[in-house]
C-alpha cells in the first residue's frame, strides 16, 4: 500500500477505508480477522480505482 499511496495515506487508508466486499470492515479489521490480505488488496485497489496495471506492485509483469 504504501507504494501505492504512499505511507501516510496508506495508513488512513487501512483504518478508514470501509470495504464493502468485506462486510464493511477495514482493512485493518479484515487483518484481524484473518482475512486472505491478497484479496484485501485487491478490494483496496477497486475501491480506490487503482488501475488493474498497478495492482500486482510498481514495476510487476504479470504476463509471461
Amino acid at each position: 500500500m504504501t507504494d501505492e499511496f504512499g505511507a501516510a495515506y496508506a495508513a488512513v487508508i487501512e483504518t478508514d477505508l470501509v470495504l464493502t466486499e468485506f462486510g464493511d470492515r477495514t482493512a485493518k479489521q479484515c487483518h484481524a480477522a484473518g482475512e486472505d490480505l491478497r484479496e484485501v488488496w485487491l478490494a483496496i485497489c477497486r475501491a480506490s480505482n487503482v488501475p488493474q496495471a498497478r495492482w500486482h506492485g510498481l514495476n510487476k509483469n504479470t504476463k509471461k
